[in-house]
């Protein structure tokens, strides 16, 4: 039960921070803690994201930082990808979701750190942050 908690509670701030959904975090949280197989904990992982998901959105919101349109398309579209993906899910081995899982996480860690890396080379105009993402979010209400 400790376990469960403290993954949990740090999927939840990772997924509030980072807007990365905490599943990143549930998975091998779940397999490593939990003592889950990778079925087992991926699927427990997508109805654990549900009320993170809503939390964060609902803060996110009084931000100012949702942009409704995308979400409701990227959620329309996402139905049908996760249909999609629970069927090939159940037709792999767990230790090929596993790998898949694994090297998704590399991807996206070499995406952002090579991201990361292009922004910080080019230097702004006046000095300042070369920081391309939109202005800074006003304070909630």
């Amino acid at each position: 039960m400790t376990g469960a908690i403290a993954v949990g509670l740090a999927g939840g701030v990772i997924a509030g921070l980072l807007g990365v959904g905490g599943g990143v975090l549930f998975v091998p949280g779940l397999v490593i803690f939990l003592g889950l197989d990778q079925h087992h904990a991926e699927a427990t992982s997508l109805l654990a994201i549900v009320p993170v998901a809503m939390v964060g959105t609902i803060r996110q919101d009084r931000y100012g930082n949702v942009a409704r349109r995308d979400a409701l398309v990227l959620g329309l579209v996402s139905l049908a990808g996760a249909a999609a993906g629970v069927a090939l899910a159940n037709s792999l081995s767990g230790r090929v979701l596993r790998d898949g899982f694994a090297a998704l996480m590399v991807l996206v860690a070499f995406q952002l750190v090579r991201r990361t890396l292009r922004e910080e080379a080019v230097p702004a105009p006046g000095g300042e942050s070369a920081h391309t993402d939109r202005p800074q979010s006003r304070p909630p209400p």
